[in-house]
Formats: C-alpha cells, sequence, structure tokens
C-alpha cells in the first residue's frame, strides 16, 4: 500500500459491557406470536441482553463508560491521555447533547474532543475509520472510539419481524499512534453507503421531518422498522464485496485472513457471506446467539471478547464488515 502518512494507528485495547437482563426468544414469545425455534433457526439468536429503563448504570453512555475503562486499563492509558473520543451510536441518551459530551464527562477526559457518528449498525467502522484518520493526519495520539446502543428503546415489541433481533451492549477500543511501519496497525478502512435503501431499516418518527405526537406513538411510528428479505439480499453481496477489496486493497488473500468479524445483524447473513467468500465459519466471529444484535456495539463486543479470551492474538490478520440502516457499508483490514 502507498504510503500516504508518517503515522499509522493501531488498537492498543478493547473493552465492553452489557446490561445484566437478558431476555430469552421464550420472553419473546410471551409478546409476540413466535417461539424459540423459529427465532433461532431464522436468526442463530437464543437471547439478548435488554437495558433497564431508568437505571442510570444502563444507559448508553453509563455502559460505555465502563466499556471505555475497560479500554483504556488494557492500553495502559487513563482519561487523562485521551485527546480525542469518537462514539458510534443511532440511540444516544439525548439527541442534544451528544453522547460524547457526557461520555467525556464521566470518564473526567477534559483534555478530549468530542464527536458523535450515526451510521447505524455500520457507526463503530465508520468512527474507527474518522479516529484512524486524526491519528495519521498527526492530530491526534490517543483516541477512543465508542460503539454502544440501547435499541431496546426503539423497538416495537408487538412486530414479530423486528423485536426478535435486536439488543443493547457498548464496546470500546483505544486507538493509539505508531510507526507507518509497524505491523501491528490498521491498514485501510474502506466505507460506502446506498441512500436508495432508507427505507428498508427505519425509524420513521422522531427527528424533525416527524415529530412524536400522540398519533405517532398510537401507531408506533417513533419505533424501528425493517424489511427483513431485502435487507437479507443487499447485506450478503456487499459484506462480501467489501471484505474482499479490504483484501485485496492490501495486498491479501482470503487464505491469509485469520480472523473475519462481520456485523452480528443475523446468522443466516453471516454464514451466507463466509459461503461467498469461501471462508470458514470457524474462522468467523460470531456471538450474535447470546446477544442479538446491537448495532454499532456489535464489532466493538465482539473484537474484546476474542482478544480476552486468546482467540486473537498477536500478529493475526482481521477484517471487520459491516452494513448498516441507510444503507451504510464499510469494512476495515488490520493486523492485531
Amino acid at each position: 500500500m502507498k504510503k500516504t502518512s508518517l503515522y499509522s494507528s493501531r488498537i492498543t485495547g478493547t473493552g465492553s459491557v452489557f446490561p445484566k437482563k437478558i431476555m430469552s426468544n421464550d420472553e419473546i414469545s410471551k409478546l409476540v406470536d413466535t417461539n424459540n425455534e423459529w427465532i433461532l433457526e431464522r436468526t442463530g439468536i437464543r437471547e439478548r441482553r435488554i437495558a433497564a429503563p431508568g437505571d442510570p448504570h444502563e444507559t448508553n453512555s453509563a455502559m460505555s463508560a465502563r466499556a471505555s475503562l475497560m479500554a483504556l486499563d488494557m492500553a495502559g492509558k487513563t482519561a487523562a491521555d485521551v485527546d480525542l473520543i469518537v462514539y458510534a451510536t443511532c440511540t444516544p441518551d439525548t439527541l442534544v447533547p451528544s453522547a460524547s459530551s457526557y461520555l467525556q464527562h464521566l470518564l473526567g477526559a477534559k483534555n478530549a474532543g468530542v464527536m458523535d457518528v450515526n451510521a447505524a449498525c455500520s457507526g463503530f467502522l465508520y468512527a474507527l475509520t474518522t479516529a484512524d484518520m486524526f491519528v495519521r493526519a498527526g492530530q491526534k495520539k490517543c483516541v477512543l472510539v465508542i460503539g454502544a446502543e440501547v435499541l431496546s428503546s426503539y423497538v416495537n415489541w408487538q412486530d414479530r419481524g423486528s423485536c426478535i433481533l435486536f439488543g443493547d451492549g457498548a464496546g470500546a477500543v483505544v486507538i493509539e499512534r505508531t510507526d507507518y511501519e509497524n505491523p501491528s496497525r490498521i491498514y485501510s478502512s474502506h466505507l460506502g453507503a446506498d441512500g436508495q435503501f432508507t427505507d428498508l431499516i427505519i425509524c420513521p418518527a422522531g427527528g424533525s421531518k416527524q415529530p412524536v405526537t400522540a398519533e405517532v406513538i398510537e401507531s408506533a411510528g417513533h419505533k424501528i422498522t425493517l424489511k427483513g428479505r431485502e435487507v437479507f439480499k443487499v447485506a450478503v453481496k456487499t459484506l462480501a464485496d467489501y471484505a474482499t477489496e479490504a483484501l485485496d486493497s492490501n495486498g491479501f488473500k482470503i487464505s491469509d485472513l485469520d480472523w473475519f468479524i462481520p456485523h452480528q445483524a443475523n446468522l443466516r447473513i453471516i454464514e451466507a457471506v463466509a459461503n461467498r467468500l469461501d471462508f470458514p465459519m470457524s474462522k468467523t466471529l460470531v456471538n450474535i446467539e447470546r446477544y442479538g444484535n446491537t448495532s454499532a456495539a456489535t464489532i466493538p463486543t465482539m473484537l474484546d471478547e476474542a482478544v480476552r479470551d486468546g482467540r486473537i492474538k498477536k500478529g493475526h490478520l482481521l477484517v471487520m464488515d459491516v452494513f448498516g440502516a441507510g444503507l451504510t457499508y464499510g469494512s476495515v483490514c488490520l493486523r492485531w
């Protein structure tokens, strides 16, 4: 890859946090006409974590703060070392101010600038890419990147097609400056979008276009809706294409890859992508069975799990691959 900077960036710490409450498929079957076998067969999900409404320890920013402290500890850093926070979420504590502002205060990271990124399920890789660019440009040395969601607050628990999918959680990574030639670094990022598919995954009301009214609440217009079959078709091709692009642009082959970390949206999508790439599921990191789709949190929480249990080791080549509402897409290639 052509040298474009004196610096590169690398991930030096990871952390993840989930709410205490576990909601099983059997519990969901008490809310809508479904059952464990139906959900498991179509999604690969057995259970998900649900934040307790009103619990100050399970807000988006509170879970992110705990995940951030874990990541900082692994990296050997403190909040004072952080000079930028990039926070990916589509379910912030409040629309104004930003989730990153709350997090900065909770951590006491007074030296950090803050920003939020909303690319839905693709958000973490958009945030990671933003952090990487700041580091490569020589502007920042230590960046905290968050992917966190409390999707349960936007789920329509009477909609069988969507309520079975989503869960809550928060993941964090620390990004630090390193030498451009350091083998352990982020090699490249690849981001894309196709706005013609904005209606496939959408929360219609709650923004300036359609404020929340009593009528909107009655019709659940402020909740997530999705067109699952259409999403499946677009997601499989796009995830495969972006994973291939990440490898090809750095001169790697699929056989060079140690771990593939796809967005945990649906196990059937993940299996179809692995098959399309001719890549083994045994080297594809998956935890959707236990957590469901946590949107921007799926990649950082899966990464943290695999780092902490020893599956990801120094020198391993990784590709992280996502799609989300918008539709947005992205992949990142790095060596641990």
